[in-house]
């Protein structure tokens, strides 16, 4: 395998899976705007997108928005949404929204996703769900920096700096990144994806669909795009559940810094998985044998790669497959293939991510993310500053503390944040439901507890014991799954925070 497919399929685990305008630019209370606006004109999506919605049949249209809220008059660009309409008016409320995470992923086959999922027909009954991609992304004014699998840019989670020379060598790489960012910006929409800006689109939707409120549902970034949309529309913000939270309506270094976090506490499920199958594995008989075996791998790896494969690349894969257990098997081969040292082995393992290959959207998706990122909130500028956190945080979280701690293009972004990151408020109404595993990679425990804290008496607070990327439908716990439901469709938020056992 060449590092070019090593560096593919690391990238595409990573991605799998995420302003100084005043109060007054926010979108108003509805008037004039929302009833003399735009309603949406539903048709067949396209073509790709129907394929993967399959079986299940969506409509899709479009929506304008402003592509500058500070200048609302202006240049306009168009969202695309879809639509699983709600097949029974007796039961229908109104309509939920989706966002799938991110910030990058593409939302408009994500109604079919949850049908064919197993969402319960009574959500599906209740709501008109509503698919979008949001600004930036696939059809709606799509972005791309140019990156390629081969280039030095293949993923948004930053490669493990194993000294302080690496690091110094990124901040050279990821410079050039966001200068080539700011190269490719012609029709200056990159500058203007935000969160907030994001929540303003989403009120349009809103309105264009010809609703008073809306409801939402969102996962992993989604969540604090949720957080956003009821903060600054708690008026119009309907039933809200935010599901494996980030922790706040934007994702800052500190947010990324608990990656590692989320690493340290969801290792230890696949670590006992792969001690029970020592036999058929080899990669310890006990979980702090596992453990081992990583650090002895991924070391052995920075020295000496194995047909492409090295540490970071390792620990990304190591990452990216700890998001849900059905992926542990898949880890174990790789691990297994890597620590024989055989080259054809470690093809064999990694045949299904070359057949795989690199999917079209990742530029998009990685430019997107960044853009995000990096114009919600001013990263730090030192290098020296994300030294001191690498040495940190490769002591205090060793299996990926030095990656995610290292610096990001967002360090030297060419577009200032406009605005502040859009605020919690805490004083709306109790409507917002937060489900949280508690051992999740991305998305630790601690973000479900941090934004709980935020919203207050708005939120309640759903604790998960289980492990993965993902509860409502995406898990399988009957408790969360039950709890969830029985609000978005009755309305009926637990009286306080919930701990739902292991099922």
């Amino acid at each position: 395998m060449t590092r070019g497919r090593g560096i593919r399929r690391s990238a595409a685990l990573a991605v799998a899976l995420g302003l100084g305008l005043s109060g007054s630019l926010v979108a108003g209370p509805a008037g004039a705007e929302d009833k003399e606006g735009p309603t949406v004109r539903w048709g067949a999506c396209p073509e790709d997108v129907a394929a993967e919605a399959a079986p299940v049949v969506l409509e899709c249209g479009t929506v304008p928005v402003p592509k500058d809220y500070a200048d609302p008059g202006g240049d306009r660009i168009e969202l695309m949404i879809s639509r699983l309409a709600s097949t029974d008016p007796g039961k229908r409320r109104g309509t939920l929204m989706l966002n799938p995470g991110g910030p990058g992923g593409s939302g408009l086959s994500q109604p079919a996703f949850l049908a064919n999922r197993g969402i319960p027909s009574e959500v599906l009954d209740t709501y008109d769900v509503i698919g979008m991609d949001t600004r930036g992304i696939g059809r709606s004014a799509p972005v791309a920096c140019g990156f390629t699998p081969e280039g030095p840019y293949f993923a948004n989670i930053p490669p493990y700096a194993v000294d302080d020379a690496a690091v110094s060598a990124r901040a050279k790489v990821v410079k050039e990144v966001a200068e080539q960012c700011a190269r490719r910006d012609k029709d200056g929409v990159l500058r203007h994806l935000t969160t907030a800006n994001t929540a303003r689109d989403l009120d349009r939707i809103r309105a264009a669909l010809g609703e008073e409120r809306t409801s939402f549902l969102g996962y992993s970034y989604g969540t604090a795009l949720g957080a956003a949309y009821a903060s600054m529309f708690p008026e119009r913000s309907d039933r809200i559940v935010l599901d494996s939270n980030i922790g706040d309506t934007h994702l800052d270094r500190d947010g990324m810094r608990r990656y590692a976090l989320g690493v340290e506490q969801t290792f230890p499920d696949f670590a006992r998985w792969a001690a029970a199958r020592h036999g058929s594995y080899g990669l310890g008989r006990t979980p702090a044998e596992v453990r081992r075996t990583y650090f002895t791998l991924a070391e052995r790896l920075d020295e000496k790669p194995v047909d492409g494969f090295d540490g970071n690349v390792l620990r990304q894969l190591t990452f990216g497959y700890l998001f849900k257990e059905v992926q542990y098997a898949k880890l174990a081969q790789q691990w297994q293939a890597l620590k024989s040292g055989d080259t054809e082995a470690v093809r064999a393992a990694d045949a299904g991510g070359r057949a795989a290959d690199t999917p079209p959207s990742l530029d998009n998706q990685l430019s997107v993310f960044l853009a995000v990122s990096c114009n919600d909130i001013a990263w730090p500028a030192s290098v020296d500053t994300y030294r001191k956190g690498v040495a940190e945080d490769r002591a205090r979280y060793p299996m990926f503390g030095a990656a995610t701690a290292n610096i990001t293009p967002c360090a030297y972004w060419p577009y200032p944040p406009a605005e502040k990151p859009v605020a919690i408020d805490d004083e709306g109404p109790r409507n917002i439901l937060l489900v949280q595993n508690l051992r999740d990679v991305p998305t630790p425990h601690v973000g479900g507890k941090l934004l709980r804290k935020k919203f207050a008496d708005r939120s309640r607070l759903v604790s998960v014991d289980d492990s993965g990327h993902g509860v409502y439908v995406y898990g399988d716990n009957p408790c969360a799954l039950n709890t969830t439901t029985r609000y978005l469709v009755h309305g009926k938020m637990p009286g306080k925070d919930t701990f739902c056992r292991a099922g």
